[in-house]
């Protein structure tokens, strides 16, 4: 698929280029979409929404090549326009609401020791909303960090900042900050947790 040419064609009016354009990333747009709204009736609301704008605004499009990651900065503002209007969006100025406690998701679980039995969901509410947003949209839905700066408004070098405090978080939450070095020791954070406890 030449995304350039398709992109070209939609803005000279080819209904049917723009249709292709959506549908080679349906899937994507819609775990995007169903990432900020949480059912599927919102999501498709807010794509058919993106996909309306995009019809209307693909002229304005100047570089064809950065297609995708403008669509889904349009998809991602629709639905955060769309969460605000329904006061289910917290903008992350506000986002000194008090974390889970720790012992809410590991009291329960016989292995929460082991990384891979941990939901990924519930590790990432123990991050603040602007570590989480970044985490979610580099990991989970894959995109560059530049994408991710034009969705959140902030500059690459804080994207990157917020993911690398996010990362620091939850390997320190799982335990991915204890390692053995080559003499079979064991380092980092949680060995000097086990030293101040004996």
């Amino acid at each position: 698929m030449n995304i350039s040419r398709l992109v070209r064609a939609a803005q000279r009016g080819n209904k049917e280029a723009l249709l292709e354009l959506i549908l080679a990333e349906q899937d994507a747009y819609y775990r995007l979409a169903y990432s900020y709204m949480r059912n599927e009736h919102d999501a498709m609301d807010v794509m058919e929404d993106m996909i309306v704008t995009l019809y209307e605004k693909l002229a304005q499009l100047k570089k064809s090549e950065a297609f995708y990651s403008w669509s889904k900065t349009i998809l991602v503002n629709r639905c955060k326009t769309v969460l605000r209007n329904q006061n289910r969006f917290v903008p992350l100025e506000e986002d000194e609401a008090p974390e889970p406690a720790m012992e809410a998701w590991t009291a329960t679980n016989p292995y929460r020791d082991t990384e891979s039995e941990m939901d990924l969901s519930v590790l990432l509410a123990h991050l603040n909303p602007r570590q989480r947003e970044a985490i979610e949209l580099r990991y989970v839905h894959d995109l560059p960090y530049q994408t991710i700066a034009d969705i959140t408004d902030a500059p690459v070098g804080t994207i990157k900042s917020r993911i690398s405090q996010g990362i620091q978080k939850l390997k320190a939450m799982i335990g991915g900050d204890r390692y053995e070095n080559d003499r079979g020791e064991i380092t980092g954070a949680s060995a000097d947790q086990g030293a101040v406890r004996t």
